[in-house]
């Protein structure tokens, strides 16, 4: 009897205490408010950096930048209850205005602060009336190609065209660069290590590519008979070619300096039938400066271009696949190969190696 009266009065209070500690916590967590000032950042096309004050009257705070962050966001804080977010906003590339968001969060509580920037009244990039900047890459940070962006081709000599080189994964296995950011510029360099040659090849979005658009790079092309350096586009679902198609927008082989041309390969067009679309023009200090290599490509037509001038011009003719394989997504090549059937037709000179092809940068326009 005794033992039961106990229980009775523990499980009594047990209950009253659970109770009046679940509704202050409830009460708590109801009125947890999020201070941000300014809520809205309205940032300039020039760009700049700006401050947001915050204060919580929760536990602790903490904030992250939504997917369409265009700025960096760096937090400090006062305590855990207080402190600043700096957002670091670039200049605005294009003639479109754009809009992100940072959101402050505090137990379940949540606060958006609104980042809009102006449109720059010229665009940073140009590119042909209609087009708008969809990706790039100035090579400005780090020493080594963004991984979310460039996947490196690794594969061993003569897999193809006869080359003399194999492709590697950022370094030799000696440990040297074959890719390297540095100074602004992607170098992508050919060598020689323990009596092999090694060099760099790699892709842009090489799972998603892009279909149609403007597509320029800025490259100094380097020096020595036995270089093939190359600026080009395969497809991304790629079964076999040539009927799945290729698209050289640069390529130029040492022992004719200077000289670039552009090709498109399909079935009913192809090199090794002597039916390949081509041309080629003289480029004065290709080997040594930078100059720009650019294509236009729609549903209807593929140009070219060195330093603005048309270097080749292919319609679509509607005569199906074999003649067009143009209409679905293509991946952007960059590569230094070293002799093969074009790049060595002439012989090649080791002494001149290592060899480097700089770039400047990539970047792609699509229509609005």
């Amino acid at each position: 009897m005794r033992r039961f009266m106990l229980y009775s009065f523990l499980l009594t209070a047990a209950v009253a205490l659970t109770g009046c500690g679940g509704s202050d916590d409830g009460d708590e967590l109801a009125a947890v408010t999020i201070t941000a000032t300014p809520e809205t950042v309205n940032a300039e096309a020039e760009g700049g950096s700006y401050t947001v004050n915050v204060s919580t009257t929760g536990v602790e705070w903490g904030a992250s930048a939504d997917a369409k962050a265009f700025f960096t966001m760096k937090t400090q804080y006062q305590g855990s209850k207080a402190g600043t977010i700096t957002i670091s906003v670039p200049a605005n590339p294009t003639t479109e205005s754009r809009t992100g968001q940072v959101v402050i969060m505090s137990g379940s509580a949540r606060k958006t602060v609104t980042v809009s920037q102006a449109a720059a009244s010229k665009a940073t990039y140009p590119a042909p009336a209609g087009y708008q900047l969809v990706w790039h890459d100035e090579f400005n940070s780090s020493s080594e190609l963004n991984a979310d962006d460039w996947t490196h081709e690794v594969w061993a000599k003569g897999r193809v065209n006869n080359e003399l080189q194999e492709y590697v994964n950022h370094r030799t296995p000696g440990g040297n660069l074959v890719t390297e950011v540095s100074n602004g510029t992607l170098r992508i360099t050919a060598l020689k290590e323990n009596g092999k040659i090694y060099s760099g090849r790699v892709y842009a979005h090489v799972k998603e590519g892009w279909t149609y658009g403007y597509i320029e790079a800025s490259i100094k092309l380097p020096k020595g008979k036995g270089t093939w350096p190359a600026f080009w586009m395969m497809p991304v679902n790629f079964r076999s070619w040539p009927a799945d198609g290729e698209i050289d927008i640069m390529e130029e082989v040492g022992y004719h300096p200077d000289y670039v041309s552009s090709s498109l390969h399909a079935n009913s067009h192809v090199h090794t039938k002597g039916t390949q679309v081509t041309h080629e023009m003289k480029c004065e200090g290709a080997e040594g400066e930078f100059h720009t290599y650019a294509i236009e490509w729609t549903q209807q037509n593929i140009t070219t271009f060195v330093d603005g001038k048309v270097q080749l011009s292919y319609d679509n003719r509607g005569l199906g696949r074999d003649d067009w394989p143009y209409d679905d997504p293509f991946y952007v090549i960059l590569n230094l190969a070293w002799g093969g059937d074009w790049g060595g037709a002439m012989g090649v000179d080791e002494s001149v190696l290592p060899v480097t092809m700089e770039v400047d940068y990539v970047r792609v326009f699509q229509k609005k």
